[in-house]
């Protein structure tokens, strides 16, 4: 099915107004939404079937998160490293804190792998200064392990159906790369470009569907692409905010593509011809995702 820049009405669109949305993902079990407004320096817990949302502030700002198996936590990446964390009884459990000699890397975005492991990794903050993030993967021990360095801003992790498969992008280079996993040990092979984006397009948040398309929100574009597993653009969603920013499929039969925006960096002009700029849309594309992976410690 190709249906390039076809206009899709939103089934809903959440008024949220985030600075920065981000990270969103479905909880097939609790059946919530769940995001972050990292600028914001808040998780937001939605329940679709009672239309409500829950707002939790956070110690420090997180980049991303995801599930963990057998428990009411998430893992985290704080902007200062990684944790298991009570989003009530906001408790922290740190896992790793790898630190960096430049004030303006934090943690961005991240996801959890087919085979349990939590993925993350770092960006430089403002315009200035070296690529000094790096990709990092909590593996089921706890232990930490960087794969890259020299990042500007990570973004765009999701896997391939069957787990063999890493998808990676730093934006600032437009190039989203797929990576093999080599297994048992979890530690990065060869990788290919799969991707690029056109000048002024940043990849940001992606994730993977059932046919293993890749949907890769486009930061400055407003809007969402599917690519194939061979890197073909097959659908464009169009999004009423120029900077979507992360994308998940949620619902009970995994149908309703979700998409976090931000208003971080928007001028006042820019604001009043984008009123929902920072809101959460959900479409229904027809197409089903995968359920959500959980860290499994």
């Amino acid at each position: 099915m190709s249906t390039r820049g076809a206009p899709l009405t939103p089934v809903a669109i959440l008024p949220v107004r985030n600075v920065l949305g981000e990270g969103i993902l479905w909880d097939s079990q609790r059946h919530v939404l769940w995001w972050t407004d990292i600028q914001g320096r808040r998780l937001h817990r939605h329940d679709l079937s009672r239309a409500s949302t829950q707002i939790l502030d956070t110690p420090e700002r997180v980049g991303s998160f995801g599930l963990v198996a057998g428990s009411e936590r998430l893992i985290t990446a704080f902007e200062s490293g990684i944790a298991l964390y009570d989003a009530y009884e906001r408790s922290v459990s740190w896992l790793a804190r790898p630190g960096n000699p430049d004030p303006a890397v934090r943690f961005n975005d991240g996801r959890v792998d087919r085979q349990g492991r939590f993925w993350s990794g770092t960006m430089v903050e403002g315009d200035q200064g070296p690529a000094s993030g790096c990709l990092y993967s909590m593996d089921r021990t706890g232990g930490i392990r960087t794969h890259l360095a020299g990042v500007r801003i990570s973004n765009g992790l999701c896997s391939s159906p069957d787990g063999r498969q890493l998808y990676f992008a730093d934006s600032p280079t437009r190039t989203i790369r797929v990576f093999e996993l080599n297994e048992p040990e979890g530690t990065l092979g060869s990788s290919r470009i799969f991707a690029q984006t056109p000048e002024g397009v940043s990849p940001d948040g992606a994730t993977v569907d059932v046919d293993g398309c890749v949907w890769s929100a486009h930061w400055g574009a407003g809007c969402v692409v599917r690519y194939t597993p061979d890197g073909r653009i097959d659908r464009t969603v169009r999004i009423a905010a120029s900077q979507p920013t992360c994308v998940c499929f949620g619902g009970p039969e995994l149908d309703v593509l979700c998409v976090t925006t931000a208003r971080d960096g928007l001028s006042e002009a820019a604001l009043l011809g984008e009123p929902n700029a920072g809101d959460v849309f959900l479409y229904r594309v027809g197409i089903q995702g995968l359920p959500e992976q959980e860290y499994r410690p």
